[in-house]
């Protein structure tokens, strides 16, 4: 928790910088989660359907390694709210 809170305050004083990691973020977070419902549907399909021969061909290893890749969007996400947090009081507060 520390060292979100240092984050945030060094994002406070360095705005070109907030803005720069804002927008790898937002690319990040968009890479990471396009098509992703799709995807763990079929493979929740794949293994519901093939039972033990579909984990045996690495259908459950494909599933953690698609619930990794959403947890990671999300941090992609958490950072992007933050960044924007910092940006939109930035720029409310008066001169």
């Amino acid at each position: 928790m520390r060292m979100m809170y240092r984050l945030q305050i060094w994002l406070q004083k360095h705005l070109i910088a907030c803005f720069l990691f804002m927008t790898v973020s937002f690319i990040g977070f968009g890479v990471l989660s396009f098509d992703l419902i799709r995807v763990v549907a079929a493979n929740a399909d794949y293994l519901s359907s093939y039972g033990l021969m579909a984990l045996k061909d690495g259908g459950l290893q494909q599933l953690l390694e698609l619930c990794l890749k959403a947890l990671v969007a999300m941090v992609f996400w958490i950072s992007f709210k933050l960044c924007e947090l910092n940006l939109v009081k930035a720029i409310s507060q008066p001169c």
